[in-house]
């Protein structure tokens, strides 16, 4: 006779729209409890994995009895700023949410607990923190490993960096190594490409808009919810717009520009970021998806669409919403909730769903 074995149990603070848990949950993990204090982000949320564990609020005001006993805890406390905090004071008021995620630990006891956030924040005072916490203070039962992933490296179509912090208290669980490789090294795939999982998409979809709906989450009327194809609208950019992005060949950006089009910013600073006013490849992951990715001034947002010598073979568009959500690598099926620029926040906000997997399949191997 089989024995049916139930999934390990976590809780998600600074839940989001959900992105380390669909990864966490593609890999057996039940969330017990999710904390998001932006109500659209906790509406997404909440359409794709129940209304009844989330909590829309401030982890603050969560009480110890409402905090289960999990096996994991998961999260991306955000930092104040990495200001330089001098006395590394755990109850300055400025760490409240470092503390707050802290008393969650020591609450739910997990075996473990893994922490998301910012490349640099292993560099903040906030983080030495967390270290010293770890030697002598809330958690010191907990061994610590750290570092930065590439998503890219953990089969995610995107060359986005992120800080990983592992706490066990089951004996150390080290970092996931890369699955995959821009030169696959033994045992290694290849990265992952744009055109993997955004090639066959309308390129020119037949919208600006969302669809005029409204859903009750919390108590509230939200915008939604949507499905994934919804999120493939269009924008209306200026001719002038237009123009500049029929210039930028895939790999390209603003350097490629002739000067007639360029704006003075841009002219009077011949130096400095170069993705930005850029064009995604086909062949290769995009780079961070941001929260403004609907701006090609803010980076390399363009179609990877483009044909030398056929003008009429290029699609001058920045990518749509559903096309980011995807290279964030969410399901095809997920569902939405808010405005558009809600909606963007919340994909760009978001760990990419494919490298919370790796983390949860190698975290679950020690459990």
């Amino acid at each position: 006779m089989s024995l049916v074995t139930s999934p390990w149990s976590m809780i998600d603070l600074f839940a989001g729209c959900g992105g380390m848990t669909a990864g966490f949950a593609s890999e057996g993990f039940e969330s017990k409890l999710a904390v998001e204090w932006n109500l659209h982000a906790a509406a997404t949320y909440a359409a794709n994995f129940g209304e009844s564990h989330t909590i829309w609020g401030d982890v603050a005001d969560v009480a110890e009895d409402q905090i289960p006993d999990v096996d994991v805890v998961i999260g991306g406390p955000p930092c104040q700023g990495f200001s330089n905090l001098g006395s590394k004071d755990v109850d300055d008021p400025r760490n409240k949410l470092w503390k707050e995620y802290l008393r969650f630990v020591v609450t739910a006891r997990p075996k473990v607990f893994v922490i998301e956030n910012v490349e640099r924040f292993r560099k903040s005072s906030e983080f030495q923190l967390l270290l010293d916490e770890a030697d002598h203070g809330m958690i010191k039962d907990y061994v610590l490993s750290h570092g930065v992933l590439l998503a890219a490296d953990h089969g995610v179509a995107q060359r986005r960096p992120r800080a990983i912090v592992i706490g066990s208290r089951i004996g150390p669980i080290p970092l996931p190594e890369p699955t995959h490789g821009k030169v696959p090294g033994p045992g290694q795939l290849a990265w992952r490409t744009v055109h993997q999982r955004i090639y066959g998409l309308p390129e020119r979809p037949d919208t600006t808009e969302l669809p005029k709906t409204t859903t009750s989450f919390f108590g509230r009327d939200v915008p939604g919810v949507f499905k994934g194809g919804d999120l493939h609208f269009g924008r209306q950019p200026r001719e002038l717009s237009l123009l500049r992005y029929d210039c930028v060949p895939p790999g390209g950006g603003r350097f490629d520009l002739p000067d007639e089009l360029l704006p003075n910013c841009w002219r009077n600073k011949p130096t400095g970021t170069t993705d930005v006013m850029g064009r995604m490849r086909w062949d290769a992951p995009s780079l961070t998806i941001r929260t403004e990715f609907f701006k090609p001034e803010k980076g390399q947002y363009l179609h990877p669409q483009w044909d030398a010598e056929n003008p009429r073979r290029r699609v001058n568009r920045v990518i749509t919403h559903y096309e980011a959500s995807l290279l964030q690598d969410f399901p095809e099926d997920y569902l939405w909730c808010g405005s558009k620029i809600e909606i963007a926040k919340q994909i760009g906000n978001a760990v990419p769903v494919g490298l919370a997997s790796a983390v949860a399949r190698h975290v679950k191997a020690f459990l």
